[in-house]
């Protein structure tokens, strides 16, 4: 099994160009230390609110995500979801700095599992558990919560900045998961078929390869990984979702049932029909609270002109 290793210090890091990624991290792990929690909120929140004035690119795309997806929506409910989806996405960057510098007490202080009984018991019975996880933006603080009970594998994409890709491997990697490079199939066979978890997330738009066309909400066709078929016919793994809602200044995860039983081999579309159906549940727990500013239908079938101007 390929474990992504962590990055090795260099004096090459202190290079002046990476000062100010340097003096940004810093600065994140100084303010989510010494801040309470209702004052982080406050400034994420802020920081979101800011952004959505100089990004109006992808308001424009998260309001049509959000149009395709819920067509009962009016244009008014859809531009207060995507308010609301620009504070969390400013608050994702506070959520960040929370996962990778908090200490243990502080995460455990705001944290609720619901479920965990059922993912741990696919531990004891050496079963691998496909842990199936959407793009939300509490995502990182998911990871974190995570690993309090249940370490595993997370699928990584290095980041091409030295600096930043030394604090983020050690940031995700501080309380016990491992990381697995996202094109290492056979590592992600490896895990899932020695008992153990990976982290998996199958709600975006990858590209028209390796991907099939399954609804996703009121998209009759959405671009839909294929690789989730692949890992379950050859592992028989259990497949649950985590999802993490955050509600009056606390967090909670939501484990799923097991939906391995629902699966059936080498039926690409009808896996990522499932996942896409799961993912919907996840999502509409807090609608907002998504990725909407992804281009989530980019991809589309041959013929159908695009729905991005």
């Amino acid at each position: 099994m390929n474990i992504v290793p962590s990055p090795s210090f260099s004096f090459k890091l202190l290079l002046p160009k990476y000062w100010s990624v340097w003096f940004a991290f810093g600065l994140l792990a100084l303010i989510v230390n010494l801040l309470p929690f209702s004052a982080l909120r406050l400034l994420g929140r802020g920081i979101g609110s800011l952004a959505m004035l100089a990004m109006k690119r992808r308001k424009g795309i998260a309001k049509q995500n959000l149009k395709l997806c819920f067509p009962e929506y009016s244009a008014q409910e859809c531009d207060e979801l995507v308010k609301t989806n620009f504070k969390y996405t400013g608050m994702a960057l506070i959520e960040t700095g929370m996962a990778w510098f908090w200490p243990e007490w502080r995460v455990k202080r705001l944290a609720t599992i619901v479920g965990k009984e059922r993912l741990l018991e696919q531990e004891k019975n050496g079963r691998g558990v496909l842990v199936v996880c959407s793009h939300h933006l509490n995502l990182e603080m998911t990871a974190r919560i995570f690993s309090q009970f249940a370490k595993g594998y997370g699928v990584y994409r290095p980041n091409s900045n030295p600096v930043y890709e030394f604090v983020q491997h050690r940031g995700r990697t501080r309380c016990g998961h491992q990381m697995i490079d996202r094109k290492d199939v056979k590592s992600m066979l490896k895990v899932l078929k020695n008992g153990q978890r990976l982290w998996y997330l199958p709600d975006h738009d990858y590209g028209v390869k390796n991907s099939v066309f399954a609804p996703f909400f009121a998209v009759e066709q959405a671009a839909s990984t294929a690789g989730s078929s692949v890992l379950i016919d050859a592992t028989k793994c259990a497949v649950m979702s985590g999802v993490t809602v955050s509600e009056n200044s606390h967090y909670t995860l939501y484990i799923g049932e097991d939906l391995s039983g629902r699966f059936e081999r080498r039926n690409p579309v009808k896996a990522a029909s499932i996942l896409n159906q799961e993912l919907e549940g996840m999502i509409r727990r807090d609608v907002p609270a998504w990725m909407w500013l992804h281009k989530r239908f980019k991809t589309r079938p041959e013929g159908l002109s695009g729905v991005y101007a």
